[in-house]
């Protein structure tokens, strides 16, 4: 059951994926003009990306704490890393966000090419010169008023609670002056294992937003102090 039911999943996701990539590339070519940042194509994005949560039967999704997102500010965003469900159901916030992400996901069809016509951005992993193209790019999706996801775990941690976070997200907070918003995830790592694509059964996911560390910050704050709280904080609410 689990086996046939994954197929459909992954079959529906192919299949509304080849009829939804050129409605993107629509959408990109109309706002193209006006739509600098790109707000209208992220969200339908958004929906594109719900469509999976909102027909899978056995999947439900909470959010709270949406209330600490200010759409008209600009955030680096972190959030705990269990499945890539996460990213589904990360959509589900509908607010305007760049993703970072690893330079293979903008490879996969149209999911991938529909990241390139975001301008997501890319990051290649191991690679000096990736990290840096990528901190340069997060800071200029700042600098025009889009907030940036992080992963700071850089891959899905093999167990419940966060594994360390790394310091490019920080560092990029503390060279901009924004401020980080802790998000953390519950239950996807049971709706879809780290590892292998068949899905489990009923699974109820939540998305809990904590309050943001916001400048200004004390004197002497640093990148290793802002992963120290957003740490606690997203490993604190998931204890």
């Amino acid at each position: 059951m689990a086996l046939t039911g994954s197929l459909l999943f992954w079959t529906f996701m192919l299949l509304t994926s080849a009829v939804l990539f050129p409605v993107a590339l629509l959408i990109r070519g109309v706002t193209f003009s006006f739509d600098r940042r790109l707000r209208f194509l992220h969200l339908f994005s958004c929906f594109w990306a719900s469509l999976y949560t909102w027909c899978n039967p056995l999947w439900s999704v909470r959010i709270e704490g949406k209330e600490h997102i200010d759409r008209h500010a600009a955030y680096v965003m972190v959030c705990n890393h269990q499945s890539l469900v996460d990213i589904l159901v990360l959509f589900r916030l509908f607010v305007h966000f760049k993703w970072v992400s690893k330079s293979e996901n903008f490879r996969i069809p149209f999911v991938g090419w529909n990241m390139t016509l975001n301008r997501y951005i890319r990051i290649e992993r191991g690679r000096l010169s990736g990290n840096l193209s990528m901190m340069r790019g997060a800071a200029a999706a700042l600098g025009e008023g889009s907030s940036v996801m992080i992963f700071p775990e850089g891959t899905r941690s093999a167990r419940g609670e966060p594994a360390e976070f790394k310091a490019g997200a920080f560092e990029l907070a503390i060279r901009s002056g924004r401020p980080v918003l802790p998000i953390a995830l519950h239950g996807t790592s049971a709706a879809l294992p780290r590892r292998g694509f068949i899905l489990r059964g009923k699974q109820a996911m939540l998305i809990r937003v904590l309050e943001p560390i916001a400048p200004p910050w004390p004197p002497g704050t640093d990148a290793e102090t802002l992963r120290t709280m957003a740490h606690g904080r997203i490993a604190g609410d998931l204890a």
